[in-house]
């Protein structure tokens, strides 16, 4: 069985695609497609349904997927046990991360680091879902909990709060909620609450206390343009709405405190890549500590 195969058959399943697969690997698509062929003639098994949409693990696969992430994480922690360390810093790392952190605060300030690591490619996936680390769908992942089960290794970078505003616009013409309560007398900003993703983020209840959002959106800097844009008041990082002046901040004896982690799989501490990249956040959060106090 040759590694290289079973390294594209995870791309594959991980993908759902050959295509896409194929642009996560940097190989063309006929490449991807002959490997996985070769592989189900050594195992002498199909692996995969191939199908116009994409491609489907058949029952053998689902069971080969198992076997080749342990297979992987060997792998990993084998190159790194002998060296492969990465001194130089080169390859790719995924972050998986909240939209708020991710585009607003982090894509911002990536430069210093690819400029220190010109080899190194850096990929953010800044979407409201959570990322399997074992899965590989990410190298490190920053989250508002601290994973309690699995071979991961995570690291505290800050607590953060979370606090009502509104636009200046808004409350010109609305005015400003002298109380809790009086919220029931404005519009709302909030989430789409059956996408929430962690119990961590359902905080309207302790902020809003059971008063209903006309305006609802899953993405954090969605809300954040709908309340600048005047329609209403919703719940924000403070780190991010209070550097905005056109933003006022309401009722603010009712801040709410969360925390962020970074978090990456145990069998890739001693990357290079992993570390350089993972260091580099908390550094950069280390140093700016103060906004968001």
């Amino acid at each position: 069985m040759n590694w290289d195969d079973v390294r594209v058959f995870l791309a594959v399943a991980r993908a759902g695609q050959l295509l896409q697969a194929a642009r996560r690997l940097g190989v063309n698509h006929a490449t991807v497609a002959r490997r996985i062929t070769a592989l189900e003639d050594s195992l002498r098994a199909k692996l995969l349904d191939r199908r116009t949409t994409g491609c489907v693990l058949t029952p053998e696969g689902e069971e080969f997927l198992l076997a080749a992430e342990r297979m992987e994480t060997e792998m990993i922690a084998a190159r790194a046990s002998i060296g492969e360390t990465n001194i130089e810093v080169s390859g790719v790392v995924r972050i998986g991360a909240p939209d708020g952190f991710g585009v607003a605060y982090l894509a911002p300030r990536l430069g210093p680091l690819l400029d220190q690591y010109p080899d190194l490619t850096v990929q953010l996936v800044p979407v409201p879902r959570t990322f399997s680390l074992d899965r590989r769908e990410a190298d490190i992942v920053i989250t508002v909990d601290r994973p309690v089960h699995g071979r991961l290794v995570a690291r505290k970078l800050v607590d953060y709060s979370l606090g009502l505003f509104a636009s200046r616009a808004y409350v010109s013409k609305y005015g400003i909620p002298e109380k809790r309560d009086d919220l029931s007398n404005h519009r709302l900003v909030g989430f789409v609450e059956d996408l929430i993703y962690s119990p961590s983020l359902n905080y309207a209840g302790e902020m809003m206390r059971g008063h209903r959002a006309q305006f609802e959106c899953a993405s954090a800097l969605g809300q954040t343009e709908a309340v600048r844009a005047g329609l209403g008041i919703g719940i924000l990082h403070g780190y991010l709405a209070r550097e905005d002046a056109d933003l006022v901040e309401i009722l603010p004896q009712h801040n709410i405190q969360r925390a962020y982690w970074a978090v990456y799989h145990e069998s890739t501490r001693r990357l290079g890549r992993i570390s350089a990249v993972s260091d580099y956040i908390y550094q950069l959060v280390e140093q700016e500590r103060i906004i968001f106090r």
